[in-house]
């Protein structure tokens, strides 16, 4: 009797065993998976804020003061992006945003490198990016990190009718 005890008693420790290792597997799982998706969401904020941020500033230099109805008047699509006299936060309208880059640390994960393109595409179909001047700018903010798998993109039309 003392030998199936024994042989039972090691069976008992072995599925104990194999129990614990699978519960830390999960475990670790699941906090490498929140961590990821705090990572992402404040990749996601970071691209938000930078649009909002956009938000608030004039559609075009040629409209900081008084808007327009002549799309010739706006910045041709060739010079899109800050005068030479602007820098950030001092950007007067949207399009001061293209080709903007800066790199974030947040609490949890550093070197967040968060960029902006602007581009004027057709009112139609803003997909399509034109390489004239239209009432219809697209923003398009993206966020990396090396601890995300995929960088966040977020686009933003921005319109002046």
């Amino acid at each position: 009797m003392g030998n199936v005890q024994s042989l039972l008693s090691f069976g008992a420790m072995l599925i104990l065993a194999l129990s614990a290792l699978n519960f830390n597997g999960v475990v670790l799982s699941n906090s490498t998976t929140e961590i990821e998706n705090k990572v992402v969401l404040t990749a996601f904020s970071l691209a938000d804020d930078l649009i909002e941020e956009m938000k608030v500033r004039a559609f075009d230099a040629a409209t900081v003061d008084f808007p327009t109805t002549n799309t010739a008047s706006l910045t041709p699509a060739g010079s899109l992006g800050p005068g030479g006299w602007e820098t950030y936060p001092n950007f007067n309208d949207i399009d001061d945003f293209n080709n903007y880059t800066k790199i974030v640390s947040a609490p949890h994960a550093e070197n967040y490198n968060v960029s902006c393109s602007v581009q004027y595409v057709n009112g139609d179909n803003p997909d399509q990016v034109v390489t004239t001047q239209t009432f219809y700018k697209k923003a398009t903010v993206t966020v990396s990190s090396p601890y995300m798998k995929n960088q966040i993109s977020l686009s933003f039309i921005f319109t002046l009718k």
